[in-house]
């Protein structure tokens, strides 16, 4: 995401160009392609020969909106995860801990964006 959105190329980065400055498979960067495309973060400019752009800009796309393209929600441990009940979440001397820690990664995920994470060419 940070190499299709730090391109200065007017009609997207192609996956070849991907693959080869990430280095990257390109058959495992087609899931991965996939995945973003399907989350609503990137699509074709301009047809089938054309590369990829953000359909959003940097700064409006959270670390967490990437994760959430591969991922349904961040759990740490499986109790936190909706719909799993466990049996003793009323007596867990833990629960809190990790409900708290979950909650600090999910934040800073969510404040954090491409932008963010572009290297600065200073």
């Amino acid at each position: 995401m940070i190499e299709i959105s730090n391109s200065n190329s007017s009609s997207g980065l192609q996956q070849k160009e991907i693959s080869a400055n990430q280095d990257i498979p390109l058959n495992y960067l087609d899931s991965i392609i996939t995945g973003l495309r399907n989350a609503g973060l990137i699509v074709n400019y301009s047809g089938k020969s054309s590369g990829y752009i953000l359909t959003r800009s940097a700064g409006e796309i959270s670390v967490y909106d990437v994760y959430r393209a591969f991922e349904p929600e961040l759990t740490l441990v499986n109790c936190s995860c909706p719909g799993n009940e466990c049996k003793k979440i009323n007596i867990c001397p833990t629960k809190d801990y990790w409900f708290e820690l979950n909650n600090i990664i999910k934040t800073q995920m969510m404040s954090t964006t491409l932008f963010d994470l572009i290297p600065n060419p200073n």
